[in-house]
């Protein structure tokens, strides 16, 4: 990894950018003319015999003059009309796994068995799957914080300014000046006596405790006191012992002043659509929502096992006596940004989605070393993240297979959409998957996604740059930072 940025430090909060991404997330600097992108292209391989009828390059890979579209078969685990539906009407049919597919849109355990040295599998050129060989690395709680605890030391010891530090106000020691996006975490029983050290520090401190493995708020609960997880431990037959225990925790200092509206807790749900880990190329998608809790937030000791409270997960608060299924307890993205430029004003509001995009960003970085980058292979990651009161944005956590359940009529355009923009990116102009296609989507293709970070166009904007521009000073744009 370069040590670039040369600039010592930036101003607080990260500056990656200065617009509102609601309305347009693009990085300037960044995205070249697309003469000068369509010249990148990954290299031919050879075709199966019951492939070659498809278009011979897609996206340029070759040119598909005088060759007949070929007929796409795609498949899914999933029984989800917003899914069938997008395929359906690109003349898609269904196949079963066991068939010719072109597009398979799996769960987790498909994918991990097709990439699985045991099965065989080879995939060929006109095949693509919605997820990465290890995508866990993300996905997995234990492993992103394992990841970003990483990415975060390789840069101190490489001197990289991103891992400057500074005396931190709420806890021991110090912070990270640029990449605090995390709450303070431990996993469990591995650390467990780390977590003692800091908790007696702060005995005062609540924690939130979630299983690894788990999802949609299932096995997640809130301690104060130490003797609550001693007495967790021990009605859980599970001993913090790394040869005992059964199941991996992580427990992280609880986020206690998150930002009301309505004086209820809620957190954002972003969608994050990556094609590629190396280079990095991701795509943040417009409409986001809000999640709310249906009572309203309470931090006081009665109220700490109340779940209605403090998880904002769909699938817990539809349970509740408050829910309501006419707006699903959601909001849009939008609709907070015009809340938040009302009563906290624009350049903060700016600056808070900004910093997002930065948390966002830094998070994939820290684990494109470590993912398996199959150019078969894109994602759709489901971010969560908390405001506090002083909005600040942190992660909460990535969700690699997120709900595309509708829970209101809202939620089922926005979900059929967030289909449809995923399938025009990730597919090469003419319909027809093809892994060596460059991947490079035009302007229109993008729909409702906006550019996050493109490394391979940032690296031929600066070869650019650097083959036109030697006696010009350098412009420091939004695409220099990215370094």
């Amino acid at each position: 990894m370069s040590n670039e940025p040369q600039q010592k430090a930036f101003p607080e909060p990260p500056p990656m950018v200065v617009c509102n991404w609601p309305k347009t997330w693009r990085f300037t600097n960044v995205q070249p003319t697309l003469s000068q992108c369509t010249v990148t292209m990954y290299g031919r391989l050879p075709v199966a015999s019951n492939m070659s009828s498809a278009v011979g390059g897609a996206g340029g890979a070759g040119g598909g003059q005088g060759h007949e579209k070929m007929k796409i078969g795609f498949c899914t685990d999933l029984d989800k009309s917003v899914l069938v539906n997008n395929f359906e009407k690109r003349g898609w049919h269904q196949v079963n796994g066991d068939d010719d597919w072109h597009f398979y849109w799996a769960g987790v355990q498909t994918c991990r068995n097709i990439f699985s040295v045991d099965s065989g599998y080879r995939m060929h050129d006109n095949q693509m799957i919605n997820h990465f060989p290890n995508h866990y690395e993300l996905s997995r709680k234990d492993l992103l914080v394992k990841n970003i605890k990483r990415y975060r030391k390789d840069l101190e010891r490489d001197g990289n300014p991103l891992a400057e530090k500074a005396e931190s106000n709420n806890s021991s020691g110090t912070r990270y000046l640029y990449l605090d996006f995390v709450p303070t975490t431990f996993v469990l029983p591995a650390d467990y006596n780390m977590f003692v050290e800091e908790y007696r520090k702060f005995p005062l401190s609540t924690w939130i405790m979630k299983p690894c493995g788990k999802s949609q708020g299932a096995g997640i609960f809130l301690i104060n006191k130490l003797s609550k997880l001693k007495k967790w431990s021990r009605e859980a037959k599970g001993p913090f012992h790394p040869q005992i225990a059964k199941e991996s925790y992580v427990i992280s200092r609880y986020i206690d002043n998150p930002l009301l509206i309505g004086g209820k807790k809620f957190d954002l749900r972003l969608y994050v659509l990556v094609t590629s880990f190396r280079p990095l190329k991701a795509y943040l998608f417009k409409q986001g929502f809000c999640r709310f809790c249906t009572v309203k937030y309470d931090t006081s000791v009665t109220e700490l096992d109340n779940m209605y409270v403090h998880l904002t997960n769909v699938s817990v608060q539809k349970h509740g006596g408050e829910y309501n299924t006419l707006h699903g307890g959601k909001w849009s993205v939008q609709n907070l940004a015009l809340y938040l430029e009302g009563t906290r004003g624009k350049e903060v509001t700016d600056r808070l989605f900004g910093a997002i995009s930065w948390l966002i960003v830094h998070s994939l970085r820290a684990v494109a070393p470590v993912m398996a980058s199959d150019r078969h292979c894109f994602e759709c990651y489901g971010y969560d993240i908390i405001i506090d009161n002083a909005l600040k944005p942190w992660l909460v956590e990535v969700n690699a297979s997120p709900s595309l359940t509708s829970t209101t009529v809202n939620d089922r355009i926005l979900k059929y959409k967030l289909i449809d923009n995923i399938l025009s990116v990730v597919l090469p102009p003419d319909g027809v998957p093809d892994v060596r296609w460059n991947k490079i989507p035009s302007a229109d293709a993008l729909g409702n996604f906006e550019l996050l970070i493109d490394e391979e166009l940032v690296a031929l904007d600066e070869a650019q740059n650097n083959t036109t521009s030697h006696n010009k000073p350098s412009k420091a744009g939004a695409g220099s930072r990215w370094k």
